[in-house]
Order: structure tokens, then C-alpha cells, then sequence
């Protein structure tokens, strides 16, 4: 059963852990990281496509990789821990940049689910034969040319997950890297 410190509402922690089900059925702050992975140039994001049977916005094109972090772990361990779950993509540390933090709460179903969630962008190159999918959380992957992204981001596509904080994010960090 996976364990997270539990935070309060600023984002101290309140030297108490709880399940996953624990969190997320009594609203409980804890952390979350997000990775996106792209080109050496930015000219194309990585995303996954979530499973079909996942509670929170199944079918949705998502970002990278990403996940909770688990009790005592820092955000920078878990992005790797998600990636090699998820993708089966192993990252190295020192490829990570921070690009940012965000408070978000999102309720869907019977899921009070609040993070503070960190960002991080990666250009490791990756051979797409070594990816494999983590069946009960990915169902594809899928190369986003820039422009079609930035495009699906801003017109609220319906087939993006609804994750604002992710999303403008990786816009801030995209619109960066151009000037």
C-alpha cells in the first residue's frame, strides 16, 4: 500500500502519512510530480494517452510521466520512480529542470484529490522501442508536434486532460525557450 506525508494546507508537513485511498477520500494535501520529456529542440512533447479504466480522465491525452510521491521521497526520486513505472523509461537526475510548483485541487467522482505538485522538464533522447507501457495507467504514447499542442492547450481541447497547472507550465517553459 503505498504511504504519503500528509501536508497541510501550505504545504508544511505535518509528520503523519496516510494510504493513497486515505488522501484522496478525506481531501488530504500531499505532493505530486509531473515530467514532461521533449526533443533536444522542442519541436515535439512526448505524452501518454491515460488507460481506458482509470478513475481520473480516462483516455485523455496527459503528460509525460507523473505520479504521487511517496512518504520520505523527493520530488526529483519520484519523477524517475514514475517514468520507469509508467514508461519503463529510466531518466537520469541530472537531465531533470525544475520548471516550477502548484497547489491544485481537483474533485472527480468520489476522489478529493489535493496536490502540491512540482514540474520538471527533461530532452534525455529516447530510443521509443525501449518504452513500455505500465498497462493499468498508459495505454499509448504518442510524439506532439509544438504548435499542435500549444494549439490543443489553449483551445481547452477535449482529448488533453483538464490539468491547467500542467498545461501552463509547460506553455511558460515552451514560450521560454523561444525568446
Amino acid at each position: 500500500m503505498e504511504e504519503f506525508d500528509v501536508l497541510d494546507e501550505n504545504g508544511e508537513y505535518k509528520n503523519v502519512t496516510a494510504s493513497r485511498e486515505e488522501c484522496h477520500k478525506k481531501g488530504l494535501w500531499h505532493r505530486a510530480v509531473v515530467i514532461f520529456i521533449l526533443e533536444k529542440e522542442n519541436q515535439k512533447i512526448l505524452l501518454q494517452q491515460r488507460s481506458k479504466t482509470k478513475k481520473m480522465w480516462p483516455n485523455l491525452w496527459d503528460i509525460t510521466a507523473g505520479g504521487h510521491v511517496l512518504k520520505g521521497e523527493l520530488g526529483v526520486d519520484a519523477v524517475v520512480r514514475e517514468a520507469k513505472e509508467e514508461l519503463g523509461i529510466s531518466l537520469k537526475k541530472s537531465s531533470l529542470e525544475f520548471i516550477g510548483a502548484t497547489r491544485s485541487e481537483t474533485k472527480k467522482n468520489d476522489i478529493i484529490d489535493r496536490h502540491f505538485n512540482e514540474y520538471f522538464v527533461t530532452h534525455e533522447k529516447i530510443n521509443e522501442k525501449n518504452i513500455s507501457l505500465q498497462q493499468e495507467e498508459v495505454q499509448a504514447v504518442k510524439w506532439f508536434e509544438k504548435e499542435d499542442l500549444i494549439k490543443k492547450i489553449k483551445e481547452k481541447n477535449e482529448e488533453l486532460t483538464d490539468k491547467k497547472g500542467c498545461w501552463d507550465y509547460l506553455l511558460k517553459y515552451l514560450e521560454r525557450k523561444e525568446n
